[in-house]
Order: C-alpha cells, then structure tokens, then sequence
C-alpha cells in the first residue's frame, strides 16, 4: 500500500513545490493581430517568440492558465531523437525522410538549449544524459541496431552499455542492457515555460489566458476568432494544442489524441541513497510497454517516476499505487518510501508516434510530439512560426511525416484506448515480463 506524506499534493506537480509566483497575463483581447497563436505552452510560445523577431504582430490565447497542461506536467527529459527507429522510419515516410529526421535530432537539440541561452532561462538545465534501459534481451538488440543508426545517420553523441557494465548506471538487475544518448539533459519544465512566459512579455507579445476560440472562421484571406473576450482578426493562425486539443477542432482531433502520462515524486530520500540506486546519474527511461521513465530530481533529493499507469483515466491514487510498485520493481529499496506528490498530464499521440508540422485549410499547426515535447515542441513551434510568416529557416524534414487518422478513431473522442489498455495490460505487459524473467528474446 501505498505511504503518503503528511503534506502530499494531490494532482499537484512537484514543479509547484518551489515555484515563482505565476505571470500576470493581458486583460483586453485586441481587434486583430498579424499571427494569432492557440495554445500557450512550449509550442505556442517559441512560436510567438519567432515569429515576432520576423516582425508580425502576434497575439497567443489560451483557454486555461498558460502552462496549465504538459508545459509544466512532463518529467523535466530534454532530448529530440526520434521515437521511431531508422528502418521504421523509412518504411513510413522513405529512406529520404529517415535520413532527414536522424539528422535533425542534434540541431533540434541544440536550437533549444540556445533559445535558453540567449533569453537567459533559468530552468535547471542539467547535462546528465539520458540511457535507455531494455527490459528484454530482444529490446537490447534494438538498441544496438538504433546505435548504429544514430551513428550512421547523426551527429548525435550514443554508445551501448553491455548488462556487465550495466551497474555503473543503475543498481538493478532489472535490464538487459542500455543506451546512452550523452548529449541530453534533465530540466525544470515549469521553470522553461515561466522563461518563455518572459521573453514573449519582453518582446511586447499579448498572453491571454482563459481566453478559448470557440470558433474560427475563414474571412476576406485571413481568419476570424471568437473567444469569451470577443472576436480577433487575424491574417495567420497557429494551432499549437496538442494534447489538449478541443472539439472545435475535430479535423486535428482525429489526428493526435491525448494520452495520459502519471508521475509521482517521492519524499526526500537519505542521503546518499539516490547516488546508490543511480550512480550513473542520469535521465533514464525504459523499453518496455509502459514507457516508465525516471530521473533524479534537479536538487538530487527525490527520485521522480512516470509512465503509462493507464492509457485512461484513473484515479489519482489508483494511478500513485501503480507507479510506486512499478518503481519498486526496479528498486526494491523504495518499497516503503513515502510519495509527496502525485499528477497527471496529456501528451498528444499520433497514429505513426511522429510530431507534424503543416498547413490544413490554411490553419497552420505543430502537433503531436507523442512524449517528445520538451526539445521537439519548442523546436518545432519556431519552425511553423517561419513558415506561417515565409521567413527563412522554416524547413524541417518534420513537415515531410503525415498526420493522419487511423479506422480505430472514427470520433473525436479516443474510445479505442480502453481496448487498448486492456490488450496492453493483459497481454504486451504480461509477455515483457516474462521475457524479462526468462532472459530470452521474443520470437
């Protein structure tokens, strides 16, 4: 059973626990604006920040609080490498595209931690690493084919970590083997968009918060908004909603669909205790169906652990319990460490596991960074920014995936993931583990 602390938050991030006050936001909605920008987390505000540097007028909405959704909900992983492996990737999209996505991880990478440079974000910004962990020996050969890909086809700094060696990372004898993509980094999510908050301000750009478009409308070239503030012109619309996308855009609903991701954080551990289950020191996240990822937090006191809980819905404290005894499979040390804070965030999934940036019906959009966002939003909130505007520096091999519906998702509403749920838990879930403990790969 699960141990609570005294004070434990429920539905609260860990992010909140020592965060700054929150921004004020603009109070009048204005008549019209050059580019008008739904949605204000990491997308919708790198994207503002660019597109005013190209000289537009720029108006961001937000139907709740700016930042309220996965912008400060996610684990705090800074990383932009695909999702997909290379051979997946070219069977999707050709071997032209693959090449191209491989080769734009490390300038996506690297793009973001300048925008944090130069704006001078204070987010934690931390050069750890990140290892991926194979929970069966059939996941560890994935990992040296992905190796190799990312060698062959990057710049993007990766080596392989044989089981033998395996314990200079993690003290578990829970994985097969991993890789480490040294070039990534862990964050403080709430702080990266307080900053983005800021340097948006800075630049003059009108934040509105609970300010939702209940409507857009085609008018004279451009489109029209309508929000509870009244109505906004605007030559060029962004959509930048991801996983929290509304019904008033059903065309996109259809296409990128939210998945829940849980997260808990853990009382503050004794000291030492976190160099001892950790001593690698990394981001770490696993290949296994639950997608469990994990890291220290930022001051090194706490360990925080999310995952895929439930591909629905669930309660708060049913959705703690899962995450705590996953977490106690990998260390069993933790068994009665307390939790303080529990949460949940959307991230938006799309049908190929791929991010997409386009124009639909005029409407342009960065969508679907399916668990990615952190890096790959900000990234690809600034390059459909360029190209709503037509400035250079648009091009992105991101612009080359497609966002596309799947039989399984006839309505806005993702109903096939309870199916999905089940099939994962019962079957996908219960084969891993087995794996796992026979020390096997899959047929």
């Amino acid at each position: 059973m699960v141990i609570w602390t005294e004070n434990a938050r429920m539905g609260e991030p860990y992010w909140q626990l020592n965060a700054a006050p929150a921004p004020k936001f603009a109070a009048g909605l204005p008549p019209k604006a050059d580019i008008l920008i739904i949605g204000a987390g990491y997308t919708g505000l790198s994207a503002a920040i660019a597109a005013h540097d190209t000289g537009a007028d720029v108006v961001v909405l937000d139907r709740e609080q700016p930042g309220a959704g996965a912008s400060s909900r996610n684990g705090g992983m800074f990383g932009a490498h695909p999702r997909l492996g290379w051979r997946e990737l070219a069977k999707l999209f050709g071997e032209a595209v693959a090449d191209a996505l491989f080769a734009e991880a490390k300038p996506a990478l690297e793009c973001v931690k300048s925008l944090i440079a130069d704006e001078k974000i204070d987010c934690d910004l931390q050069h750890t690493g990140r290892i991926q962990l194979a929970w069966t020996a059939g996941h560890f050969e994935a990992l040296k084919t992905l190796a190799e890909d990312v060698a062959a086809k990057s710049e993007v700094q990766a080596h392989i970590v044989e089981r033998r060696d395996l314990a200079a990372e993690i003290n578990t004898d829970r994985y097969f083997g991993g890789l480490v993509l040294a070039e990534h980094c862990g964050i403080d999510p709430q702080k990266l968009h307080l900053g983005l908050v800021q340097a948006a301000q800075a630049r003059g750009i009108k934040i509105l918060a609970n300010c939702e478009v209940s409507d857009l409308a085609r008018k004279h070239g451009g489109f029209v908004a309508t929000t509870p503030l009244g109505r906004i012109n605007a030559d060029k619309v962004i959509l930048a909603t991801n996983g929290y996308t509304t019904d008033n855009f059903r065309w996109f609903q259809r296409r990128v669909f939210p998945l829940p991701s849980y997260l808990i954080a853990t009382e503050e551990l004794p000291e030492g205790l976190i160099a001892h289950l950790a001593p690698g020191g990394r981001m770490m996240v696993e290949t296994r169906a639950r997608h469990s990822y994990f890291r220290a937090s930022p001051d090194g006191k706490r360990i925080l652990f999310g995952g895929r809980a439930s591909m629905r819905d669930l309660p708060l404290d049913v959705a703690a319990k899962r995450q705590h005894a996953t977490m106690c499979e990998v260390w069993p040390e933790l068994s009665q460490t307390r939790l303080s804070h529990v949460w949940k965030g959307f991230t938006g999934y799309t049908f190929n596991h791929m991010p997409h940036v386009g124009c639909e019906n005029g409407l342009h959009y960065a969508l679907g960074f399916s668990g990615s966002g952190t890096v790959m939003a900000t990234y690809l909130g600034r390059k459909v920014a360029l190209q709503a505007t037509g400035a250079e520096g648009g091009e992105t091999a991101y612009s080359q995936t497609r966002l596309a519906t799947s039989w399984l998702h006839p309505f806005t509403r993702p109903h096939f993931l309870k199916a999905a749920d089940l099939w994962y838990r019962t079957w996908v879930d219960t084969r891993e583990n087995y794996l796992n403990r026979q020390g096997r790969s899959p047929l």
